[in-house]
């Protein structure tokens, strides 16, 4: 699956995105893509920044690789998140080097802190997106651009990453549901 299928999944998935057509999400996520990339071209180099790693980031139904600290320009790291991460990507086939997954843990933060102001604005301005005739965001779109960035300067594909820890969270849901309904089924 390329980037640009799984951009397109990505915003597919995305609350607010249930009756756009497959060429508006997949135009737009081509779009953020690219802007994505232009980001990198600009910033080839993370910065250097206030790393600390603690563990907590992995949470009923949830997981919190990283956060990005704007007020001191600091990076955490979750450690827990991070070795689940790596655990759910071996176990689909595509073993992850702990320093790469940590390089594109801090790029997805600073590429957070990037995207803020004018970016935004821009790349809004480019997806076009119209509410009322006044500009509007598309959801999801930022987060795609900084996917993209992360990718670029790690080598590591975000959205990939994310299909699966989305699929491993979803897994003991579904699990659940096919033994509700097995038993269901026996009772009558």
């Amino acid at each position: 699956m390329t980037a640009l299928d799984l951009g397109t999944r990505f915003l597919a998935a995305t609350p607010t995105h249930e009756h756009r057509t497959p060429e508006q999400l997949r135009a737009w996520a081509r779009i953020a893509l690219d802007f994505g990339d232009e980001l990198a071209e600009e910033h080839p180099e993370l910065p250097q920044l206030d790393i600390r790693e603690k563990t907590g980031g992995k949470r009923s139904g949830e997981i919190l690789l990283a956060e990005y600290h704007h007020r001191d320009h600091r990076v955490t790291l979750y450690r827990d998140s991070l070795d689940y991460a790596r655990e759910v990507s071996a176990k689909r086939g595509v073993p992850i080097a702990p320093e790469k997954l940590r390089r594109a843990a801090i790029a997805h933060e600073v590429g957070h802190h990037l995207l803020h102001g004018p970016r935004t604005r821009e790349l809004n301005r480019r997806l076009g997106h119209r509410v009322l005739r006044l500009r509007a965001h598309v959801a999801g779109a930022d987060e795609l651009a900084v996917h993209r960035y992360a990718q670029r300067l790690s080598g590591l594909n975000p959205l990939l990453l994310n299909t699966f820890l989305t699929d491993a969270l979803d897994e003991p849901r579904a699990r659940s549901r096919r033994a509700g309904g097995a038993a269901e089924d026996t009772g009558g």
